[in-house]
């Protein structure tokens, strides 16, 4: 059984910033833990915008506190994000990640991240040849 608390992440490895501080990734489950996904709670922070897109991994994203939105840059569509939305980035969309005020996301990564991982300058996360 693996149970974590927030307040035993904060300031770790675990909690990982964006270079350019527009999120925090607090990183409850990774790869080492061998569940076969990752699990991490995100703040993306108020009045940003992050340029993503996830060629080698699946994500799943459900706001609990916040409101922004997300551009599919393919389709120019835009959907409000608040509290109670989920998303699913299931055909790795390159999008857009807005947020109005800090929104707290709980993000579910497949495969799992191994927990230093942070956007190239494309929006993805790298990935060795054992992790695909």
């Amino acid at each position: 059984m693996i149970v974590r608390r927030l307040k035993e992440i904060l300031g770790t490895k675990r909690e990982v910033k964006a270079p350019n501080g527009n999120w925090t990734s607090r990183r409850f489950l990774l790869k080492d833990d061998q569940v076969g996904f990752s699990l991490h709670d995100t703040l993306i922070h108020a009045g940003t915008e992050t340029y993503i897109w996830y060629k080698y991994h699946l994500e799943a994203v459900y706001c609990v506190a916040g409101n922004g939105e997300i551009e599919d840059i393919e389709t120019g569509e835009i959907h409000p994000i608040s509290d109670g939305t989920l998303y699913f980035l299931n055909k790795h969309e390159k999008h857009y990640l807005r947020a109005t005020e800090t929104m707290r996301m709980i993000c579910v990564f497949n495969p799992p991240l191994t927990g230093e991982e942070v956007h190239n300058k494309e929006g993805f996360y790298e990935i060795n040849s054992e992790e695909s």
